[in-house]
Formats: C-alpha cells, structure tokens, sequence
C-alpha cells in the first residue's frame, strides 16, 4: 500500500502546507531509552526544499527531540489527513537543533513567525518519503490553534522563560544532553 520517494514532491509539499498538526519521533540509541512522540502545530513546519525540511520548536517541558538528533540524528515526521481524501505522509531523515546564537538561525528563522517562547529550530535531511492510505485515520474538523501556550510563555516572560530552559530542557529524560546544554 505505501510507496516510497527519495524527496519531497510537489504534491507532498502542497500535502504538507494544508495540515494543521504534524507528529515528529526521535528515539535514543539505547535500547533502554524513551521513544519520543510529540505533536506540533502553530504553522510551524517548512519544506525548504525537497531534502530539507524545518520546524520551529518552542518550550516545552521536555527536549527530547534536540538531546535525540544530537546522539544520532535520527528523525520521522508523520502528517495525517484529518480531513480530505485520506493520506498519511512519513519524512525519515538526519536532524539537528539550530539555536538563536548560531549562524544558521539568519537562513532559517525569516521562514517562521518567532514567538516569545521558540526554543531553537530542528532542522532535517530527508532522505526517504513515504505515503500510505490512511484509510483508519479519523474526519476531524479544525476548529483553532489553543493560546495556552502563549499565555504560559507570556507570563514568564523572557527571563523566567531562559531559566525554565536551564532546570527543563538541557538533558532528556534519559539524561542526554540537549544542544541547548551543549550550547
């Protein structure tokens, strides 16, 4: 049922720029190590081109995906058709953590609408695309983006924002450093 790309194609990006939510995965390589799933949304994913690809990460109460790519790059990015024909897209690829202080986030930020809380930039080399039917996934309607986020951010404002960064955000939950602990 799935069929396999090297890249990007036109009508994977078109795919891509409609959906609201998207799921990225990193995993450790230890075996006893937490596999990580988590949700994004905010327009937050950009294909640069048809082997790269960003997204603009913001606090949160882990940092998984950074501490991850940092010990081995691995990455997939997972996007559902909630609504529509259904479609399910996979991006596998190499990732890593662009942060404010590094000379990438000049060409990478200007594609995102920054806010008070985004953390750093993953960024990642695709090198396999897959679609698959999608048939199981459910019809859901969008109804919004949640402002929780934002009001969290808001009232911590810059500095309480960095000192949470420091106690939650430097190693993962195995105890891997993070680029922000590298940094």
């Amino acid at each position: 049922m799935g069929k396999f790309h090297n890249a990007i194609q036109d009508h994977h990006k078109t795919f891509i720029e409609k959906q609201k939510m998207f799921f990225v995965s990193t995993a450790p390589m230890s075996a006893d190590g937490h596999i990580n799933l988590s949700p994004k949304g905010i327009d937050s994913f950009r294909v640069l081109s048809p082997t790269r690809v960003a997204y603009m990460d913001i606090v949160g109460s882990g940092n998984e995906t950074s501490a991850h790519t940092l010990e081995n790059g691995r990455i997939t990015f997972m996007f559902c058709a909630f609504d529509g024909p259904p479609n399910i897209l996979r991006l596998y690829g190499k990732g890593y953590t662009v942060l404010p202080a590094s000379p990438e986030w000049a060409e990478l930020s200007p594609h995102f609408r920054l806010q008070i809380a985004t953390r750093q930039i993953i960024v990642a080399n695709i090198h396999k695309v897959q679609t698959s039917c999608g048939y199981s996934v459910p019809l859901y309607e969008y109804a919004g983006e949640r402002d929780h986020a934002d009001k969290w951010a808001d009232s911590k404002g810059v500095e309480g924002l960095e000192q949470y960064k420091m106690v939650k955000n430097q190693v993962s939950l195995d105890g891997l450093p993070t680029a922000l602990f590298q940094g």
